[in-house]
């Protein structure tokens, strides 16, 4: 009935034709949908949580990793990702800082700038790019106390200083497209703030793309004690928000609010222009199938050559913490494997890898054992489970990333993995967070090794064999004793499809 615009989480080539299909020959004005999915890090083949990839300070494999995740989106029917996450963030409790560059508002730009060109290419009539959505816009990563959706209160003197940067640079990069933050700006809603979307955004920046909401963003300004939906919808159109994702104030209350005088006819046009313009720079209208195409599909998602880019830029984005000695192994002698992290197969492609095929990555049992094959012997044990508390474990393995709690008591988890230990000349200690531990909704106030992985750790340290400790992780995390007493700390967040060989590596 022409009510919808623009669809995300929808992906397959089949299935996003036959909607594209409806839309251009069945509605009235036969104007063809976006597709938008979030490919943060990757689409099939997964690239490194962008914390990590930050790490490698390697601008060109970040662009070549976007550029790939591009291609295999596209290939899936997509021409939209809502990425790149631009936000800074100094404290590590939020649980985002995962998806950003960190903390330094430099990087941060120069990786933007990246993203954005990799996922967008030279031309966007390009049929292997898609749309690049820069977020959250605006301050997003400064909540107060690291929570997520929480207040965000600064000077403008801080804000243009250590925050927006990141977002300019993403502009002038061409993004296409911006998505408007939860948080308030100057106790204003980010989407309904016309400071910040018209005056910094359109004048000050000459941003000429499109901005959309975030998830339900319209509908969630009626929290503030703004207004009702039709009351802040119309502020959030007249304060230069383009789209409603979700929300559907646009489509219930936008009539009523142009016939009373609150919008007007000329804030409506621009809206419509801005997302018009938009998909004729996709093609779409030249071509509203030109990103269902089965035979790219086939040729490009997870590819051989894009995991060889996932393999290297896994391995640049690895922080080496400290070695004394111990790294790299020798190919000899037996090597104990321990650690909840160390036999999972859904947990190395990390947050917000939601094309993932979890069945697919290899676990790191696997990787090393494949490495050493006829030279050393691996011998594994669990050794604990990711946490003491059941529904804690189930809270942090989501979406099906569980590890396979082992019913058996701490003790005899922590008993066999000495007995393990014991029978090596080496251990290997894959330790840390399982992957939805961070991300959005995933805050923590506590960010160490959890309980009963650092009861493990310091028994195995305790044997006196030389130990590495290969860190999961999707934030900074607090390791005071680690730093002290473990002769080998390599820190490998998560690396993505390729996180088992590139550890090896």
């Amino acid at each position: 009935s022409g009510r919808c615009g623009n669809i995300f989480n929808a992906y397959t080539v089949d299935y996003i034709r036959e909607l594209q299909r409806v839309a251009v020959e069945e509605s009235r004005l036969g104007i063809p949908l976006m597709f938008g999915y979030d490919v943060v890090h990757g689409h099939k083949t997964v690239f490194p949580i962008p914390l990590g990839e930050s790490c490698s300070w390697d601008l060109d494999l970040i662009r070549r990793s976007a550029s790939a995740a591009a291609a295999e989106a596209a290939a899936s029917g997509l021409n939209w990702t809502f990425a790149p996450m631009v936000d800074i963030s100094v404290d590590p409790r939020w649980g985002r800082v995962s998806e950003g560059a960190g903390e330094d508002p430099y990087l941060g730009s120069m990786i933007a700038a990246a993203r954005v060109k990799g996922f967008q290419g030279e031309n966007l009539a390009n049929p292997l790019t898609v749309l690049a959505c820069v977020k959250h816009f605006a301050a997003y990563g400064a909540p107060f106390a690291g929570r997520d959706y929480n207040t965000v209160d600064m000077s403008r003197v801080r804000m243009y200083n250590d925050y927006l940067s990141p977002y300019k640079a993403a502009i002038e990069a061409g993004a296409g497209s911006v998505m408007a933050s939860f948080n308030e700006i100057d106790g204003v809603p980010a989407t309904g703030n016309k400071w910040l979307m018209t005056d910094l955004l359109r004048e000050d920046w000459k941003f000429d793309g499109f901005v959309v909401t975030d998830y339900t963003g319209i509908f969630e300004m009626t929290n503030h004690g703004i207004g009702n939906l039709q009351e802040v919808t119309a502020q959030a159109i007249n304060a230069g928000i383009d789209m409603d994702m979700v929300s559907e104030g646009f489509l219930g209350t936008l009539k009523k609010s142009i016939e009373e005088g609150k919008v007007s006819m000329k804030e409506l046009d621009t809206a419509c222009r801005q997302i018009l313009e938009a998909k004729y720079r996709l093609g779409l209208f030249e071509d509203p199938y030109k990103f269902c195409r089965a035979e790219e599909a086939a040729k490009e998602v997870y590819c051989q050559e894009h995991r060889d880019i996932a393999r290297k830029i896994a391995s640049e984005s690895f922080v080496l913490l400290k070695n004394e000695g111990v790294l790299p192994l020798k190919k000899k002698g037996t090597i104990a494997l321990v650690g909840p992290l160390a036999d999972t197969r859904s947990n190395m492609p990390g947050t917000w890898s939601v094309a993932a095929r979890f069945d697919v990555p290899k676990t790191i049992r696997e990787g090393l054992t494949e490495a050493v094959a006829g030279k050393a012997n691996v011998l594994y044990a669990k050794g604990s489970n990711l946490v003491s508390d059941y529904d804690l474990e189930m809270r942090s393995t989501m979406f099906g990333r569980e590890l396979g709690r082992d019913s058996r008591t701490d003790a005899q988890l922590l008993s066999e993995a000495l007995a393990v230990a014991r029978r090596s000349d080496v251990i290997v200690a894959a330790l840390g967070e399982a992957s939805e531990m961070s991300g959005e909704s995933s805050c923590r106030t506590e960010i160490s090794i959890p309980d009963v992985q650092q009861k493990l750790l310091k028994a195995l340290v305790a044997t006196g064999k030389p130990l590495v400790l290969v860190l999961f992780n999707g934030r900074p995390l607090t390791l005071n004793w680690e730093a002290e007493n473990v002769p080998a700390i390599l820190d490998v967040w998560f690396g993505g499809s390729e996180t088992a060989d590139a550890v090896a590596d």
